[in-house]
């Protein structure tokens, strides 16, 4: 399964994670589909500006993570 999505996100909002006090994002794909993706997927993607652009995701048949791609 593939889904792209756009998402914006702070500096500061992403640190919430880092804090504990949340653990996953929830963003929607351009389909209307809510996701809730784990942050730590993210990680790799934070910039002092915060988390902005278009990501595709790819999940396995049982919709395990399989992938994150910045687009």
């Amino acid at each position: 399964m593939i889904f792209t999505f756009p998402i914006q996100v702070s500096y500061q909002d992403f640190l919430n994670y880092y804090q504990g006090s949340i653990d996953k994002i929830e963003v929607r794909d351009i389909s209307g589909k809510i996701l809730w993706i784990h942050a730590r997927h993210f990680r790799p993607f934070l910039t002092t500006s915060g988390i902005k652009g278009y990501f595709r995701l790819e999940l396995d048949d049982k919709g395990q993570f399989v992938s994150l791609t910045p687009l």
